[in-house]
């Protein structure tokens, strides 16, 4: 998987897809992202680089309660790509 903005928006995007809100925000994370279950809202550490983003929503995704209803087809590829990657990580 490369590290690239590009990869970033997909993996958001198969997030916010799932009903989710993505924040950039600044704070005292000890692990560099934060998730408000009830809100549906991830925060991660807006001073994370590209490469520590998508790790860190790739790493947060089996926490997540996701609708997998909602994700478009092209979201569904990329989330059944990214759980099964989890696994074997």
């Amino acid at each position: 998987m490369k590290f690239t903005q590009h990869t970033l928006d997909k993996v958001e995007r198969v997030i916010e897809d799932g009903g989710y809100i993505i924040r950039y925000e600044r704070g005292t994370f000890q692990s560099g992202y934060c998730i408000l279950q009830a809100k549906k809202v991830v925060v991660l550490n807006k001073f994370l680089q590209t490469e520590g983003r998508i790790n860190t929503l790739i790493d947060l995704l089996p926490l997540l309660n996701l609708n997998i209803d909602l994700l478009t087809h092209e979201s569904q590829k990329l989330y059944e790509e990214l759980m099964t990657m989890e696994v074997h990580h």
